[in-house]
């Protein structure tokens, strides 16, 4: 078999997340650089850092040979941004090693690899030498970048001054256009309109068709990885849970039973302590959700908030108190604010949940994708056609038909 274009072996990456409120001080700053120099002078090791330790990704595991097109995906705080980083040199793993064989342009969040006091013209021969292309190449492949990022009028133009739409459309032509071995995609392209967001994906199955390029590929739009991926590979919490054919590893990604309820510890600040769906109402087709929240100090009063998501991380609809108040809202230091939609108008599927608290003046406490569900809708029928063709959202409607002959 091949040698691996990428090779990762028992990758990890800890951070510690700090609970000491950050100085900045003048003092503070040369403080530390003292202590930093005086470690330097004198060996001495640095003291290990204070906070909580989270590993963002463990023990990852796994080969890419030329011209695989791999999605990566999970849910939000999986680690799959944190693999592309290290991946792309970025950041350093804690653990484990990553072998890159082959020239890797990475796309992963808008103003990567580019300078802000250059012109967009200055960048496209900058990118191009970072990969190592001459003079020659990159002018030869000038016109077609161009034309593709559609940014002809504002090319002398400084790219601090571009949207951030402008930005990642010549971001993306510079990379996918310059002919690395290897391409880096993250979630970015979502920042673009969707007739880009197609161009690009079109442009990526090319290059991998074309020229047989390796592409690795995040996104939450499931539908743009079944276009170009042909293997996934599922993150969850940092570890890899599945990896096989793109289809496969995206029906795991839905498979997991529903969690209707989430407890969390109290802390020191307002904040949510359970999130909980009634499960009598959901089997009745009703979403009922109650958000318990506990504060050291009275709100005036508590407001909170729903987002509902596709399994894939779309937001679908929501609510909050601050746009649709509750007949009564009371003061406190502990409650429980519920949120129903009677009949939920959705298809049947799977779905997620996130909360957020705060109150008139300031926003506390949020929990993303916290708890999920599956909906069976009462209009649910075996064959019916699957979300990604007819969508999520089941809103009232009527055919009509009559004859033309």
């Amino acid at each position: 078999m091949s040698t691996p274009v990428i090779s990762v072996r028992g990758l990890g990456k800890r951070y510690y997340l700090s609970h000491q409120q950050r100085s900045d001080t003048l003092r503070d700053s040369l403080t530390h650089r003292a202590r930093g120099l005086w470690r330097r002078v004198t060996g001495s090791a640095a003291t290990a850092p204070e906070g909580e330790e989270f590993w963002a990704l463990r023990d990852v595991s796994f080969d890419v040979h030329q011209g695989d097109v791999i999605g990566i995906i999970g849910r939000n705080g999986a680690g799959k941004s944190t693999l592309l980083k290290i991946l792309s040199r970025i950041t350093e793993p804690t653990t484990g090693r990553a072998t890159i064989r082959g020239r890797v342009a990475s796309l992963l969040e808008v103003g990567t690899g580019f300078h802000p006091e250059l012109s967009g013209r200055e960048n496209i021969f900058l990118n191009g030498a970072i990969l190592g292309m001459s003079r020659a190449e990159i002018t030869r492949k000038f016109d077609e970048i161009v034309a593709f990022a559609e940014v002809e009028r504002f090319l002398d133009t400084q790219v601090k001054h571009y949207s951030s739409g402008m930005y990642v459309r010549l971001a993306f032509s510079v990379a996918a256009h310059l002919e690395p071995e290897i391409l880096i995609v993250d979630e970015v392209l979502a920042v673009g309109d969707a007739q880009f967001q197609k161009k690009c994906l079109g442009k990526m199955s090319e290059v991998t068709r074309e020229s047989g390029r390796t592409i690795l590929f995040v996104s939450h739009n499931l539908e743009a990885l079944r276009a170009i991926c042909q293997t996934g590979v599922l993150l969850e919490s940092g570890r890899i849970k599945a990896t096989g054919p793109i289809q496969d590893v995206i029906t795991q990604y839905h498979s997991p039973l529903s969690e209707l309820t989430i407890d969390y510890p109290a802390a020191d600040k307002p904040a949510i302590t359970r999130i909980a769906i009634d499960p009598v109402r959901l089997a009745a087709g009703d979403l009922v959700i109650h958000v318990s929240y506990q504060s050291p100090e009275p709100l005036r009063p508590a407001i909170a908030g729903i987002v509902v998501s596709s399994f894939d991380g779309r937001p679908l609809f929501g609510a909050n108190m601050r746009t649709h108040p509750p007949a009564e809202a009371l003061p406190g230091r502990a409650g429980v604010c519920t949120l129903e939609f009677p009949q939920l108008a959705v298809h049947s599927g799977n779905f997620t949940v996130s909360a957020w608290l705060g109150d008139k003046g300031q926003d506390y406490d949020a929990k993303l994708e916290a708890v999920s569900f599956t909906f069976v809708s009462p209009r649910h029928y075996p064959n019916r056609p699957p979300l990604h063709v007819i969508g999520p959202v089941d809103l009232p409607c009527r055919w009509t038909m009559r004859p033309t002959n």
